[in-house]
């Protein structure tokens, strides 16, 4: 049966839940669920985002959802303890909020993925996609989209969507289909009180930021990887330490109150000097 191929776990790229600097990780939600019972259960036709424990009341992960996913293409689930994939947001403390919930935990999505074996038989699966909102490329392209709306817009309204789509089409072999590949963006939509917001109006105001990443592939069923992949996951989701305040409107272009999840001194990163990321 063909599976997703770039960055197997049997290739060494995750070691162990110190080693691997982790921008975007993809498994099947089977296997979230069966090595993070504390915050993901599936009780029913119900998928439960459950609060942190109390030992880590801080930690977990952010869940952006509709409301509804198809399991693996057979079976209907509601969602609960999840956040909107699109919000409208009315004020200056709406959006410093919202910039937390975003920026604070990993993001997680659920898509369905359509493939082929080798005896051209279509299966349907669906994938848990995480973004580590703490590691200095996704954060900096996040903070960037942010920040350079914000700068053009002058007080008016406006619009920006993070998309993710793209990044995991080219995670799977030729041939996959993104059933719900809708479900990988978010946006907010800010409203303000401008008597005339005619960039707004004509769709000049809102942008996308197509993000980029290397998808790690969590997909594995040995006991000694499970073991490797829940503390690796554990980790990614303790709570998050900021070591000084930061502006809601004028962030560092890379971060500097951002740490590595695998508690690891950071060091400087080729993407980090690349150009930043456009937004269109």
């Amino acid at each position: 049966m063909a599976k997703p191929s770039p960055c197997p776990i049997s290739s060494g790229e995750l070691r162990g839940p110190r080693t691997c600097d982790c921008e975007l990780a993809l498994l099947p939600l089977r296997q979230l669920l069966l090595l993070q019972p504390d915050c993901f259960q599936l009780r029913g036709d119900q998928l439960a985002v459950l609060r942190p424990p109390r030992h880590r009341p801080a930690g977990g992960f952010t869940v952006l959802s509709d409301g509804a996913l198809h399991h693996d293409g057979q079976r209907h689930c509601r969602l609960t303890g999840h956040f909107k994939r699109d919000v409208e947001l009315t004020s200056h403390r709406d959006y410093k909020d919202y910039r937390e919930t975003i920026l604070s935990r990993p993001l997680v999505f659920f898509t369905n993925v359509r493939t082929k074996n080798y005896s051209s038989k279509v299966s349907e699966k669906t994938y848990a996609f995480i973004v580590n909102t703490r590691h200095p490329k996704i954060r900096r392209q996040i903070e960037h989209g942010m920040n350079t709306v914000i700068s053009s817009v002058f007080g008016e309204s406006y619009k920006l969507r993070f998309d993710f789509q793209e990044v995991v089409k080219n995670f799977f072999p030729p041939g996959s289909h993104l059933v719900t590949g809708e479900d990988l963006s978010f946006s907010y939509e800010f409203k303000s009180d401008a008597l005339f917001d005619f960039f707004y109006w004509f769709g000049i105001s809102k942008n996308t930021v197509a993000v980029t990443g290397k998808v790690l592939n969590l997909s594995n069923t040995t006991p000694e990887k499970r073991e490797i992949i829940t503390m690796f996951l554990e980790k990614m989701s303790e709570p998050y330490v900021r070591l000084n305040s930061f502006s809601d409107r004028n962030f560092s272009v890379t971060s500097r109150d951002s740490i590595d999840v695998f508690n690891c001194s950071l060091t400087p990163q080729p993407s980090l000097t690349n150009p930043p990321v456009r937004v269109c």
